[in-house]
């Protein structure tokens, strides 16, 4: 069997050669002509499976290490008989963390505590429940958002998206990007949304850019209809808005699910996928992905002064340093998100030094506590 990848797929080589031949290649080097033998393909985001790729080669299952499968021509699949799966969930901890040292970081910015404000979680599903899990932890007052699951489960425990424009100070979105269906999100935070929030908000997009509509967004923040914005997931990428950068508290060239547990999930995912596709080929397959150690993986609550917690996020992950970057060079918004270094989630950390009310948030978080 022939397995085509995307080079940048961590912690993959090495695991399928005895089964099967390799080749690895960069996304921009992912054409018709290099994929037409592969009868599998294992991609990421920027590898765009279109009909004009994948019509008349061998490609018989496409496994994408990511969440979202926006980049992969669904109907074609079917029509062409192609298998596919994606990876849901595989990195819903990392955005959390990426969300709660975000928020952390702009409070310390414009000067608020965390737990004054009232969030809008819009989408609950396998990153929105792990937002709402760390939100919880933390004590914060949230509401929840997600027409889809209200209809399957009942209104209870949901509010409609004009309650989160009514009530919420900071509104963040974790919905999947749909263009058509009874839920589309393209554009969900469009001129309309703007217009009828009422608290001048902090708006956070860490789903998809496409969620938001970047004229509005900028007209919103000209208007004075919003008070900031968090930004990881853009528009037009790697080709951002240079203005919506500017007008951003923290900017981040969409990697807030690129901690290394989540690429390692994301990976694992692909392979226990092609394994069952393929199960006499892969019968013998022992799936064992080995993360990095954190650089200090103690963290001393006695170092900090003020919120001991808070500093406890920020020493795991701060999007600070994704910030300045790209901030610098935009136009390598690309090689930001290749060259990242991928952090480790908060289970891979023992605190030391905790009280025993910090102990039961630490623990909620994740965190292994002494």
């Amino acid at each position: 069997m022939k397995i085509l990848a995307d080079n940048k797929i961590p912690f993959l080589k090495g695991v399928l050669e005895p089964f099967a031949e390799m080749s690895y290649l960069l996304a921009k080097d992912f054409t018709h002509e290099n994929i037409k033998d592969a009868e599998v393909l294992i991609v990421r985001t920027p590898n765009k499976c279109t009909r004009s790729l994948l019509e008349g080669t061998k490609v018989k299952f496409i496994a994408t290490s990511t969440i979202g499968f926006d980049h992969i021509d669904i109907d074609y699949c079917v029509q062409a008989g192609i298998g596919w799966t994606n990876c849901p969930g595989c990195n819903a901890v990392s955005v959390s963390q990426y969300i709660i040292a975000s928020v952390i970081e702009m409070s310390k910015k414009e000067g608020f505590s965390i737990y004054d404000k009232t969030y809008g979680i819009v989408g609950v599903g396998n990153v929105g429940k792990e937002v709402e899990r760390v939100f919880t932890a933390m004590g914060m007052r949230y509401l929840l958002c997600d027409p889809p699951r209200a209809l399957a489960e009942g209104q209870k425990g949901f509010v409609d998206l004009q309650t989160i424009c009514s009530e919420c100070d900071i509104i963040t979105f974790h919905v999947p990007l749909n263009k058509a269906g009874s839920f589309p999100t393209y554009h969900l935070a469009d001129a309309a949304f703007f217009d009828s929030l009422k608290r001048r908000p902090y708006i956070i997009n860490a789903a998809r850019g496409g969620v938001h509509d970047t004229k509005a967004l900028l007209n919103a923040k000209k208007a004075g209809l919003i008070r900031g914005m968090i930004i990881d997931c853009w528009e037009n990428e790697p080709n951002i808005s240079l203005p919506l950068l500017q007008e951003v508290l923290i900017g981040s060239p969409h990697v807030a699910g690129f901690s290394a547990d989540g690429k390692g999930n994301g990976t694992r995912m692909c392979l226990e996928a092609i394994a069952g596709a393929y199960p006499l080929i892969f019968k013998d397959l022992l799936i064992q992905i080995e993360l990095p150690c954190p650089n200090i993986a103690e963290i001393d609550l006695n170092n900090f002064c003020g919120d001991r917690i808070q500093e406890a996020i920020l020493s795991t992950f701060s999007p600070l340093v994704a910030d300045k970057n790209l901030r610098a060079k935009p136009e390598g918004f690309e090689y930001q998100r290749t060259h990242y270094d991928n952090p480790r989630e908060f289970h891979a950390y023992t605190i030391k030094n905790a009280s025993a009310e910090e102990r039961i948030i630490l623990i909620n978080l994740g965190f292994l506590v002494e």
